[in-house]
């Protein structure tokens, strides 16, 4: 019989059991990587925060535009580093220049001002519009030129060296919002308006009609060039559209995830520690509904989604990933900053007043240490280990405990203390298949045995507890005769006992004719 005992074993061989799966759906690497950013708040702000632009150099300082206020904060500590307040009328729009020594913004007066950002110098005024500024843009990789739209739907392509002009396009015939200048070519760029179209502009063509003119469908709320240069996504409505430029303006992809307007949208890219999808780009967007979307325009579809508790109006992120900013209705700002893994491969740490800091070495460890005997005991198992899980202790309730320790008249008055009869009669049966239960009956004082003759009216009467409680209220009546009787609380709780089993008799009585009638008409319908 060993034999084929062993062969069994062999065939069928026995494996430990695994850890129950989680109901909830686990985390992708990639929304791991965008829940990483620790989101820290930025109040007190005076209204709503319009415009949030990066600089392009380190270390990546950013602007938000509120009020008639323009904040630089630090990327690395979120603290404000310089505020330029010399404007008239509402601050509209932000932007660096590629260098990031200049930042150019614009206002509800019409007018667009260059600034120095060390001395908030205003080095340059651009006066032409004739209604609020929507729109500032300096193009990629051109330091000398920017763009601007507004309210009086006219587009103007500046020298801002001569604070001049170059070219004015008149081509959209309703309020000019947003734009953004393409990665390919510094020439060209791209301008969103109220009238739900997106036109692409090249200042080299000598008429100041479109290259490129695509229907959002909405009033368009933002645009962007995605870092190729051959795709264009715009924002309007509650949906953001990608659309392939060089394919001439061709829809590829609508993107309706958001319930109410989208406001804003930007590129975002996934950092080197970022896994799988490391070093790849993604469209960033926010809206009214006070929903962040993480958009793979490369799968069409939403990789991460984030709520915040207010109305989204602006968003950012850094060239070094690192810091995400989105600017509210509510004059708030929620920055979300992460670790770049970069610094601490290179033993870098940041500090607020000393900048990057080499972060002291470990210690090696060795046998002598404590630790040294600890290691790896955090380490998560691979997809092919077995999983040996300590048995997880059960919480006992207190009349269980009481039993463990033959506390029995104690258990029994616990149980009765609680509202669920069903571990009161498994108290009872366990006194019973010890021989207890007509003992912890004779101790029991008067509050007591009142708790006990209420359990037994309430009760006493229902089908599954009948058998065993009716004979344990006459038991109870025959030892506590004389307890009962010298009390009144104890004759009432007998009276309501009485009554209740009186109309359980009435009850069964009426059960009882029902069926003698039903009975010989069932035997009737049974022979035919």
């Amino acid at each position: 019989m060993a034999e084929p005992q062993q062969a069994l074993s062999r065939a069928f061989p026995v494996k430990p059991k695994l850890r129950a799966k989680s109901k909830k759906p686990s985390k992708t690497p990639e929304s791991k990587y965008w829940s990483s950013f620790k989101s820290n708040t930025i109040p007190k702000l005076i209204s709503s925060v319009t415009s949030i632009s990066f600089s392009p150099a380190i270390p990546h300082h950013f602007a938000a535009a509120y009020s008639t206020s323009l904040t630089l904060f630090n990327s690395q500590t979120l603290e404000p580093v310089t505020s330029i307040s010399s404007f008239k009328d509402v601050v509209s729009s932000a932007s660096f220049r590629s260098d990031g020594l200049l930042i150019a913004a614009s206002d509800h007066s019409g007018l667009v001002q260059v600034f120095d950002v060390k001395t908030r110098t205003a080095l340059r005024k651009l006066r032409g519009h004739t209604r609020p500024v929507r729109l500032v843009r300096y193009p990629r990789s051109d330091n000398l030129h920017l763009f601007s739209g507004g309210d009086d739907a006219v587009v103007k392509y500046w020298d801002v060296v001569s604070e001049s002009t170059v070219v004015e396009f008149r081509g959209h015939k309703d309020y000019v919002r947003c734009g953004d200048g393409s990665p390919a070519s510094s020439e060209l760029f791209a301008t969103g308006s109220y009238d739900h179209t997106v036109k692409i502009w090249d200042v080299r063509v000598s008429n100041s009609d479109p290259s490129m003119e695509i229907n959002h469908g909405k009033p368009v709320e933002d645009v962007i060039f995605l870092p190729s240069g051959g795709l264009l996504a715009t924002a309007g409505g509650n949906s953001v559209k990608i659309w392939d430029v060089i394919g001439g303006g061709k829809l590829l992809y609508s993107m309706e995830n958001h319930n109410k307007t989208v406001t804003s949208v930007c590129v975002g890219k996934i950092g080197r520690d970022g896994g799988e999808n490391s070093e790849e780009y993604r469209v960033l967007s926010v809206g009214l509904d006070g929903y962040m979307k993480v958009f793979d325009y490369s799968k069409f579809k939403i990789t991460h989604s984030m709520r915040f508790p207010a109305p989204l109006l602006s968003i950012g992120f850094s060239p070094d990933c690192a810091t995400r900013a989105i600017g509210t209705s509510g004059g708030v700002i929620f920055a979300g900053k992460r670790k770049v893994k970069g610094d601490v491969e290179n033993g870098l740490r940041v500090f607020p007043s000393l900048g990057l800091v080499a972060e002291p070495q470990k210690r090696v460890l060795r046998p002598s240490y404590f630790r040294y005997f600890h290691r790896s005991q955090g380490e998560k198992p691979s997809e092919g280990d077995y999983l040996i899980s300590k048995p997880k202790k059960v919480k006992m309730a207190e009349h269980d405990k009481l039993l463990k320790k033959f506390r029995h008249k104690d258990a029994f008055v616990s149980a009765l203390s609680g509202k669920n009869p069903e571990n009161v009669v498994a108290v009872m049966e366990e006194l019973v298949a010890r021989k207890k239960l007509l003992k912890c009956v004779a101790n029991l004082d008067t509050e007591e045995l009142g708790l006990l003759l209420a359990f037994l009216h309430r009760h006493s009467t229902v089908p599954r507890y009948a058998g065993l409680l009716m004979g344990l209220t006459k038991k109870v009546v025959q030892m506590r005769a004389e307890d009962i009787i010298a009390s009144d609380i104890m004759k009432a709780h007998i009276r309501n006992l009485k009554r209740s089993v009186e109309e359980e008799v009435r009850i069964q009585q009426s059960l009882q004719e029902i069926q003698g009638i039903i009975s010989p008409l069932l035997r009737i319908a049974g022979r035919r």
